[in-house]
């Protein structure tokens, strides 16, 4: 799992520098044609891990139930984020991933309820499918926040 554990590393390093490379504005804007803006999705994508791992393997998230409760499927934008805000979220990318990987490194993650992902209609048995998916939807989310940055640059 180390080469998952690259990745994941990665593309939240990715994520970062879109925060740190984008106006507040831009990454609260949902151009015309898209549901959910930059932020949000790079929120959800934080938040998608912690569930998919902790909590399907009975284990308590490292990040808020406010977090959890914004950003989780089926959320949406509700308003513009404040600086602070995204500050928080940014904070979050690389230790929550790390502290994953630590864990998983220890074997925390022993039971796993198995869950069907609706992406893709695969059903995770255990966390090594949770990570190798979790990096799946994080990319899916990258190609999404691709676009958007697209739309908001023209």
């Amino acid at each position: 799992m180390d080469f998952v554990f690259q990745v994941l590393n990665n593309t939240r390093n990715i994520f970062k520098g879109i925060i740190e490379n984008n106006t507040l504005e831009d990454l609260n804007r949902i151009p015309e044609g898209f549901n959910n803006n930059i932020i949000w999705n790079i929120a959800h994508i934080l938040v998608s891990e912690q569930l998919l791992t902790y909590r399907l393997s009975g284990l308590e998230p490292h990040i808020s139930d406010d977090l959890i409760d914004r950003y989780r499927k089926g959320s949406a934008p509700h308003a513009a984020l404040t600086e602070a805000e995204v500050d928080e979220i940014k904070a979050l990318l690389s230790p929550t991933i790390q502290k994953t990987k630590a864990h998983y490194d220890q074997g925390i993650f022993k039971d796993y309820k198995p869950y069907t992902v609706s992406t893709t209609g695969n059903t995770l048995h255990n966390i090594d499918e949770a990570l190798q998916f979790v990096a799946v939807h994080e990319g899916l989310h990258y190609g999404y926040i691709m676009a958007l940055l697209r739309a908001i640059k023209h």
